[in-house]
């Protein structure tokens, strides 16, 4: 595997893009220092501050202002776990800033012929795939592979055709 890539270089791929960043989501916890105190927080009922995603926020706003589109596909359980159900709770902030989220029923049966990893594809051209020990994100490791950027165009088209919008997905789940 190719070197790690993370924090600020990490970051930086979400600067350097020119066109699209996309990702598919295959998990059902992710474990991120900065986000443990809220995530616990909210599992007990109260509001957690935002500060922790302000960042994120700040940056999909600057970026999505040029033109730029970030999207994402995120695999979803019924009953989502509780994390899944905590970045329920924050798509919307999400959506807001400028991203577009679509989530696709893990029992769809499209999603067995997707990867079982998580990945960002950026422009077409570059792929991250996510490195986690156990539950927690360590960082991506690039490619340019021609065979990796297409497996991962493919699943993109594919997950992208059969997600449903956030809304969409929200309103299946008050029926």
């Amino acid at each position: 595997m190719p070197d790690l890539v993370s924090g600020e270089a990490f970051d930086d791929l979400f600067r350097r893009y020119r066109h699209t960043a996309w990702r598919l989501e295959t998990r059902t916890y992710y474990g991120k220092l900065d986000e443990d105190q809220p995530f616990q927080e909210w599992l007990t009922g109260k509001e957690p501050d935002l500060e922790w995603f302000t960042p994120w926020l700040r940056m999909v706003r600057e970026e999505t202002a040029t033109g730029k589109r970030i999207e994402r596909v995120r695999l979803i359980d019924d009953p989502p776990s509780d994390y899944l159900r905590w970045e329920l709770w924050g798509t919307p902030y999400n959506l807001g800033a400028g991203e577009d989220i679509r989530y696709l029923a893990r029992t769809h049966p499209i999603v067995a012929e997707l990867p079982d990893h998580d990945f960002w594809v950026f422009d077409s051209r570059t792929v991250a795939r996510l490195a986690f020990d156990g539950d927690r994100f360590l960082g991506v490791h690039l490619s340019e592979e021609p065979s990796e950027i297409l497996a991962a165009l493919q699943a993109r088209d594919a997950a992208w055709h059969h997600a449903l919008p956030f809304t969409e997905y929200m309103a299946t789940r008050a029926l």
